[in-house]
């Protein structure tokens, strides 16, 4: 049996170091770093983050499949320590053989959350569509869901119905071995004795 070939990141320096909150500071500084990447090499873009703001997921996510379809670039995601919610969002963009985490990597996948007040106020006609406003937004963050849960599954073993389910029971945590095994990463790095790092798939 021929034996798949090794995928591996052409860097362990990456060109950008995105951390934190995934908020409107990391989206500037995305854009900063972005401008200030090299024109003539493949592109490393580490990601370490506790989650953040959807929709800033969502805009990073988006710059990046543009640079990536349209500015012809080859970019990498390296995953490290913690990628959780919407770091997994930032994540998707990429193609799934183009993910690695080290190996201490710890993933979060949950469902896309909502907080709001609705304080109904006014005739019946207006409070009716308060209402009505109120249910499209729940239901145009699901289709946003779903749509970024079929980018994060595609080429992996997990389907899209499996990980649905398994987000609806509770928060889904996976480790980059986990990952791994089912297909949602390309690759994890290790540290060992002989040398300080080697790739496996």
């Amino acid at each position: 049996m021929t034996q798949a070939p090794t995928l591996r990141i052409p860097s362990l320096v990456p060109d950008i170091r995105l951390f934190g909150k995934v908020n409107e500071h990391m989206l500037g500084e995305f854009f900063r770093q972005q401008a200030e990447a090299p024109n003539d090499k493949p592109l490393v873009i580490e990601l370490s983050t506790s989650g953040g703001d959807a929709d800033i997921g969502r805009r990073i996510a988006q710059e990046i499949k543009l640079w990536q379809n349209y500015g012809r670039r080859d970019i990498y995601f390296l995953g490290k320590t913690f990628v959780y919610s919407a770091g997994v969002t930032i994540m998707s963009a990429f193609a799934k053989e183009r993910r690695f985490m080290t190996s201490d990597t710890l993933l979060l996948i949950h469902e896309r959350k909502l907080k709001k007040t609705v304080e109904l106020s006014g005739a019946l006609r207006s409070c009716l569509g308060q209402l009505y406003d109120a249910i499209a937004e729940v239901e145009s963050g699901q289709w946003l869901e779903r749509d970024g849960f079929a980018q994060l599954v595609r080429g992996s073993t997990v389907t899209l119905e499996d990980l649905e389910k398994k987000v609806l029971t509770k928060d889904w945590y996976l480790t980059a071995s986990e990952a791994l095994a089912q297909g949602l990463i390309g690759g994890m790095l290790h540290e060992s004795d002989e040398s300080r790092t080697f790739l496996e798939r």
